[in-house]
């Protein structure tokens, strides 16, 4: 039965389905007061950011006489963003959608989602952290009021200071590794061969990262109250700047709150040259997973060029903010149409 069915048949299923619509006026209510300009950035766009963990949508634009141009869905905001900081626009967000393939079959992900991304300019990472955990308590006072927040069955307190941790020391507590130690390869796969992982000598450093993260790591993150998870390595940051005292982590942290990740933050990489040798890094990347290989956007490393200023920066998953206020179990459960009806399962071709 699709959802409108369902509402059909049970009017006061809508009550549950218009908390997005409190959420997203409550963000913009918050940011608007704090004179941050919203912005509209583009769905449709020549060339994606070079983000080798997502696989892109592409499609074909046609001018009037019907020659063809590559063209993709936009996976992030980003960018766009970026280049209005280089014009001077100040601090300013944007709440659109945004498309990621292969994003099926998880209670988690939609491959259309709704982004909202803002940037601070002049602030360190620091300063976002902070204003997550006020925009998080200004949407609770909207949509909740004075009720205690329950996510599936679960108290969970965002009102009280929340818990900040470096992933070194995630690593050292829940997947007992030295992650400073794990920069080495050799030692990285006798790690992996201890605990069984399975890796053979094409396995990048990176992967084996994400193995013992997503597994060990991030299970135990944001269980019992919310936590910013903060110093990721510089390998898997690849728009964020390195730590001046520690090169190998970079000012990137992510939040969570009851296990569900919902925002991933950096203090800005501001070097043309640096962005773009991580750019060929992440297409090499991509041809070598034989995802859909692109040109990256050349425009925003010219933009890097006239001069990005220091600022800070963070996208953050509306829908599963929508999750987390209506105590939703699945992604799917937050949107009128969601792509696993729209696609009746994804039958192949």
């Amino acid at each position: 039965m699709k959802t409108w069915e369902k509402i059909r048949q049970n009017p006061s299923l809508l009550k549950k389905y218009f908390v997005r619509e409190t959420v997203i006026k409550s963000i913009r209510s918050f940011f608007d007061s704090r004179k941050f300009h919203e912005v509209e950035t583009p769905l449709l766009v020549a060339r994606p950011p070079a983000e080798s963990y997502v696989e892109v949508f592409e499609t074909t634009l046609l001018d009037r006489y019907r020659n063809k141009t590559r063209a993709f869905l936009s996976t992030s905001p980003e960018i766009f963003l970026k280049k209005l900081l280089v014009a001077g626009i100040g601090n300013c967000y944007s709440i659109t959608k945004s498309f990621r393939n292969t994003e099926t079959q998880s209670t988690l992900h939609v491959p259309e989602f709704t982004i909202l991304e803002w940037y601070r300019v002049g602030d360190p990472y620091e300063k976002i952290m902070d204003e997550c955990e006020k925009l998080i308590r200004y949407i609770h006072h909207d949509v909740l009021g004075d009720r205690t927040f329950m996510y599936q069955g679960k108290r969970i307190d965002i009102q009280s200071s929340w818990e900040r941790m470096s992933v070194r020391e995630a690593f050292s507590l829940f997947a007992k590794v030295d992650l400073d130690a794990f920069f080495d390869m050799g030692y990285a796969r006798r790690i992996m061969k201890k605990k069984k992982y399975k890796e053979t000598d094409d396995t990048t450093w990176e992967e084996m990262f994400h193995q013992i993260f997503l597994n060990e790591v991030e299970p135990h993150i944001g269980r019992e109250k919310p936590t910013i998870l903060y110093e990721y390595p510089s390998l898997i940051a690849a728009l964020s700047k390195k730590k001046a005292s520690d090169p190998r982590y970079a000012e990137r942290f992510e939040f969570y709150i009851a296990g569900l990740e919902l925002g991933d933050c950096y203090s800005e990489l501001t070097d043309p040259v640096e962005q773009k040798k991580r750019f060929d890094s992440e297409i090499f990347e991509i041809k070598r997973l034989g995802k859909t290989h692109y040109e990256y956007d050349s425009d925003f490393i010219h933009a890097l060029e006239v001069g990005l200023p220091s600022c800070s920066g963070i996208a953050v998953g509306v829908d599963r903010l929508v999750m987390l206020f209506s105590d939703a179990a699945d992604i799917s459960d937050t949107l009128f149409f969601p792509a696993k009806e729209e696609f009746e399962r994804f039958p192949h071709d």
